[in-house]
């Protein structure tokens, strides 16, 4: 255990203007407060908030990090109190103190994720003020993870590794601490999949007894030939750690012998011209790998990590991976944001500003929490945010934007801003207009065209990857679906009010709200659009006792002939499909077809045509049917008519098919073939079409061709 007086020295080392008393007072304090608690290895507790500050004093931290470490484990574990830390180190410190706190107790039971949500929704919030709160958790979940095997409980210990390796280990990467995600990672690893692990160890150690001091060979012949090409350098190898080499096995999907790049080796230059100088020199002597080279040095990562790595076939016939970068830059590469926190003469330690690109991703994660309907909704963004590998894309201006792979144009235009996202219509990638599903790829320029008339459908969800569009994308459609299920059930209720006789007043359904749980005649609408409350039970909460007039005729009423009954029904128009109203997938109803809706609990109502067989399972259930009526004005978009033909099974047959649909306008979105044999083919065909007319002129065109034997509007 470090004694007192070592931890000032450590601290003093690298900040002679430390606060030796205040140091002081936080040792004496936590290791009073802590008493005589005990770790699950029998040592005392205060030893894991001692050893948490030592892993502050090796990033060379201020004083204030390092009493927070001191201290951070006080409010949660001991009787010490907000109060008893700000009035003993200051408002300050105490901020700090709380932010690493987890929350120890929630109003309500919860499920394991909401608290760890939860507790991740305060770190990320305290860590936004000062990320000082991140470097603290960061130690303190290392400290623990490498005296993770004390506890007995082996699910516990998998919780814990599994919750480390989705949300800290890519935080630590996030703000640039690649030695530490790595330790983490492997740490994490060794209990979520051990049998792995210990296969690789086992082989790394059977190579290393074969090949003795590879490692220290290849270094000095790269060594040698940088000299010689008059480069001044140092060099440093190292074996990749089990997890690393685990996780190139599972992308590539190969196996170990497959996967010669085992070891990676760092050369370390005095300024940026001789990295690229060194490069030469490495590229010259031996042959390079294709398609491994990256400059991180002409574009950064976004935690601020700057190299060039390229792979070679290097001394003694071994592929190699070769970093090369400045002395700085190996530091920010190793501390990540730790490395700009420097002594300033004549003052204390403090941060060196940044330009804040490398906390972007902590405004996105601010936005998604901002926003997130559930706490495992914003976990799960979080995640989808930090714990992916990256790609690097171009704006038309030379903008450096970096997303996940497998990133979409999609999430490149909501990483650009939301409204951009928002008004998406189509993407340019290198000059070619792309399909919104394509896949980045490192170094494309993207352009996005947009449209004042565009926004977000449901379907966009599955063409992005990143948190950030989708958390944006389920805010906007949220907000459209209450919209919607006002819309609906605003003229749910005014055509029940008019069954009953009556005129429908705000002051009368505000007379009822308490009724049904509702706070404002919005909420109500709302309920009564998502099938929560129906129109009926509003009008007889008003008018209680009243027998309603044509209560019971609900389906004649939308059985009823001719344009003036059918106009009777609820309107549809200008209800976004997906939303509040769903078309039926049976019948696939058209304008121009009777309609009626079947309200579905929390769902809205589902569209049926008239005839649909569908209906018939309803039959007893009257309250869930609805008069829909389509708006006399003109509709807006196409629909989907399904049609089912059978066709002569003949070279070109399909072709005329497609070719008698386009020449009446119609658009085929989905094809299925149903049956075949010697002389036929049955399809069946779903088209975008106006409305039933149009689909009947496409349907009288189809019949009218000899190669087509016959063909009918699908109806279930």
């Amino acid at each position: 255990m470090i004694r007192q007086y070592e931890l000032v020295e450590r601290v003093r080392a690298y900040d002679p203007q430390a606060d030796e008393n205040l140091l002081n007072r936080a040792y004496v304090f936590s290791m009073k407060a802590h008493g005589s608690q005990k770790r699950a290895s029998g040592d005392p507790y205060f030893s894991h908030p001692l050893e948490v500050a030592g892993i502050l004093t090796e990033l060379k931290l201020d004083s204030d990090t390092i009493v927070t470490a001191l201290l951070h484990d006080t409010i949660e574990d001991t009787v010490a109190t907000y109060d008893d830390i700000e009035k003993m180190f200051g408002p300050k410190i105490a901020q700090l103190v709380d932010g690493v706190t987890k929350l120890s107790k929630l109003e309500r039971p919860a499920s394991e994720s909401a608290r760890q949500a939860e507790n991740f929704r305060k770190l990320l919030v305290a860590m936004s003020n000062d990320i000082r709160v991140l470097l603290v958790k960061l130690a303190d979940r290392l400290h623990n993870m490498r005296t993770l095997h004390f506890i007995k409980d082996p699910e516990k210990r998998k919780r814990i590794a599994v919750e480390t390796m989705e949300i800290y280990a890519p935080l630590a990467e996030r703000i640039g601490m690649q030695e530490m995600r790595e330790e983490l990672e492997d740490l994490s690893f060794a209990q979520i999949n051990p049998d792995a692990r210990a296969g690789i160890i086992a082989r790394l150690t059977f190579l290393r007894e074969r090949g003795g001091t590879l490692i220290p060979k290849i270094s000095e012949q790269l060594h040698r030939t940088l000299v010689a090409g008059g480069v001044d350098c140092t060099v440093h190898g190292r074996e990749k750690r089990p997890y690393s080499i685990w996780r190139k096995m599972e992308e590539k999907n190969i196996n170990f012998e497959q996967l010669s790049d085992i070891m990676a080796f760092r050369i370390v230059v005095t300024d940026v011209g001789a990295c690229y100088r060194a490069l030469g020199v490495i590229h010259g002597a031996y042959p390079m790998v294709h398609g491994r080279f990256k400059d991180y040095i002409s574009t950064p990562k976004q935690n601020g990590y700057r190299s060039l790595h390229t792979t070679i076939i290097g001394p003694e016939r071994q592929k190699i991976e070769v970093q090369i970068r400045t002395r700085e830059m190996h530091e920010v590469a190793e501390l990540g944001v730790a490395a700009h926190w420097r002594y300033k003469e004549g003052g204390p330690l403090q941060p060196v500003p940044t330009d804040g690109m490398q906390y972007r991703w902590l405004r996105e994660l601010l936005e998604i929490l901002e926003h997130a309907s559930t706490p495992e909704e914003f976990l799960e963004h979080t995640k989808l945010e930090m714990f992916q590998d990256q790609v690097f894309c171009f704006t038309p201006r030379g903008d450096l934007i970096a997303l996940p792979k497998g990133a979409t144009p999609l999430d490149f235009a909501y990483a650009v801003h939301t409204s951009v996202g928002h008004t998406c219509v189509g993407a340019k990638i290198n000059g070619r207009l792309q399909p919104l599903r394509t896949e980045l790829q490192n170094g494309d320029q993207v352009e996005i065209v947009r449209s004042k008339a565009q926004t977000p459908s449901a379907d966009w969800e599955h063409l992005v990857v990143t948190g950030h569009a989708r958390s944006a994308i389920r805010r906007f459609l949220r907000g459209q679906q209450r919209d919607q299920y006002m819309t609906l059930g605003k003229e749910i209720v005014a055509k029940a009010f008019q069954h009953g006789g009556h005129d429908v007043t705000e002051k009368a359904v505000e007379g009822v709200l308490r009724n049904f749980r509702q706070k404002t005649i919005e909420d109500l609408y709302v309920a009564v659009g998502q099938g929560l409350i129906t129109g009926r039970a509003v009008v007889e909460a008003v008018f209680p006792g009243e027998k309603l007039k044509d209560q019971g005729k609900v389906v004649p009423i939308g059985r009823a002939k001719g344009a003036r009954a059918a106009n009777k029904g609820v309107a549809i128009k200008g209800l976004i499909p997906g939303l509040a109203i769903h078309y039926a997938g049976c019948c696939h109803p058209l304008p121009g077809d009777r309609i009626v809706g079947i309200v579905s609990t929390g769902r809205g109502v589902t569209v049926h045509s008239i005839d649909c067989k569908m209906l018939e399972q309803y039959n007893d259930q009257p309250e869930r049917w609805l008069d829909l009526a389509w708006s006399t004005a003109k509709d807006e978009g196409p629909h989907i008519g399904r049609i089912t033909a059978i066709v002569s099974n003949e070279p070109g047959a399909l072709s005329t098919v497609a070719s008698v649909i386009a020449k009446g306008l119609g658009n085929v979105v989905n094809l299925k073939f149903t049956d075949r044999s010697a002389d036929f083919v049955e399809m069946m065909i779903d088209i975008e079409v106006r409305d039933v007319k149009h689909l009947a002129t496409i349907l009288a065109a189809l019949r009218a061709n000899p190669a087509i034997s016959s063909v009918e509007r699908a109806r279930g």
